[in-house]
């Protein structure tokens, strides 16, 4: 009897619990709708495809992604945004961008893992603690990596332009530049400009 009394408690539970986890999940998608916003966990994975423009990935104080953009007054406005979410993983597409005037921000939880490519524009990366993959075929990236001690794994590299690295004390310029860092942190960073500048601070 106890033990029928045990398996139907944790049977209510779980089924109190499901509409909580499926609540977490979302498939949003809208053209030409400033902001769009849902709820994600802290210490998720995120993926963003995004166009070119000028980029802000910044971390949020609330567990959510929010994504938000500007463009010149009477501007055509075609901008399609995506936010899929599935527990902890997440993709943000944007696409249908100007070619000029556009800037978009896009706040996640402080501790994100983040997956970024951008064909080419400028892109700014604050307050986001975790793993970093970004790469952009042209412009500039600059991204905060916080105490060097926070990272194991970075690596940066420029086909042509600029490597800035001022938390390494690394500065390179040229061709084919790039360097290696191996730390005592938990933390990977891949960054990665084709043409341009690179900034790690």
């Amino acid at each position: 009897m106890r033990v029928a009394i045990v398996m139907l408690l944790g049977f209510c539970t779980g089924l109190f619990c499901l509409p909580i986890a499926l609540a977490q999940d979302a498939d949003i998608e809208e053209t030409g709708r400033s902001p769009l916003e849902t709820k994600f966990v802290s210490d998720g994975q995120i993926r963003m495809s995004l166009c070119p423009g000028a980029i802000t990935l910044t971390g949020g104080n609330d567990n959510r992604l929010r994504v938000s953009y500007t463009t010149r007054a009477g501007q055509d406005n075609d901008v399609k945004i995506r936010i899929q979410v599935h527990g902890d993983r997440a993709s943000i597409g944007v696409w249908g961008c100007p070619h000029n005037n556009f800037e978009l921000r896009i706040e996640v939880p402080k501790t994100s893992n983040l997956y970024a490519r951008m064909f080419a524009g400028e892109m700014n990366i604050d307050g986001i603690r975790g793993d970093k993959e970004v790469e952009i075929h042209a412009g500039h990236l600059s991204m905060e990596v916080g105490r060097p001690e926070e990272n194991g794994h970075v690596d940066a590299s420029v086909l042509s332009g600029d490597l800035e690295a001022s938390a390494f004390d690394v500065s390179k310029g040229g061709l084919f530049r790039s360097f290696d860092h191996r730390g005592p942190g938990k933390f990977r960073v891949h960054a990665h400009v084709g043409a341009g500048q690179l900034e790690l601070r």
